[in-house]
């Protein structure tokens, strides 16, 4: 490990450690829809755990109006948080005159379904399974027809705004988001 370090150090201060740089950088970039956080929503079932509280710990959903009804505290905002910040808010809640120093660990049992539409043989609503990609959600979804554009997909996300991504194992789909595969032009 140290020789590779070594080697990437001598690759930075030479001529060749400056045209790799460039390269570097789309490979960066194409990674980005990948590393997007899990945001909770309504449709979401968790499990919430409160260490030594078995009478407040359980499964519950996230509601349409993106809260989880608690015992003791009642309802907790959910949707647009992240699991962490979910744990976060439970926690204030509990401390708030009902627990002292709460431990509370949330995650996710049931994620809301992804919809795909489009180019593909079966448009539709499916379940979400962990780490799914788009290669993954078009396969769900039957293939691709013969007239689809197997290079570009267009994905809504939680704000409303359609971005276009390539067709890839990289491109990672969230719950929730809507999967359009275009028609080709020729």
């Amino acid at each position: 490990m140290a020789a590779g370090l070594m080697a990437l150090a001598a690759c930075a201060t030479s001529g060749a450690g400056q045209s790799q740089a460039p390269a570097a950088a789309p490979a960066a970039s194409a990674a980005a829809p990948s590393e997007v956080a899990y945001v909770l929503g309504a449709g979401d079932k968790l499990r919430v755990i409160v260490y030594g509280e078995q009478d407040l710990s359980g499964e519950f959903d996230v509601t349409g109006t993106g809260k989880v009804s608690l015992p003791l505290v009642g309802q907790v905002q959910a949707a647009g948080l992240t699991l962490d910040q979910f744990e976060k808010e439970t926690r204030d809640k509990l401390s708030q005159g009902y627990l002292t120093n709460p431990k509370v660990s949330a995650e996710v049992l049931n994620y809301r379904p992804f919809y795909i539409l489009g180019e593909v043989d079966k448009p539709g609503q499916y379940p979400y399974t962990s780490d799914m990609t788009v290669l993954n959600a078009i396969a769900v979804a039957g293939g691709y027809t013969y007239r689809a554009n197997n290079d570009t997909v267009y994905i809504t996300r939680g704000n409303g705004a359609e971005a276009q991504y390539p067709a890839s194992q990289q491109v990672k789909v969230l719950p929730g988001d809507v999967v359009r595969v275009p028609e080709r032009f020729f």
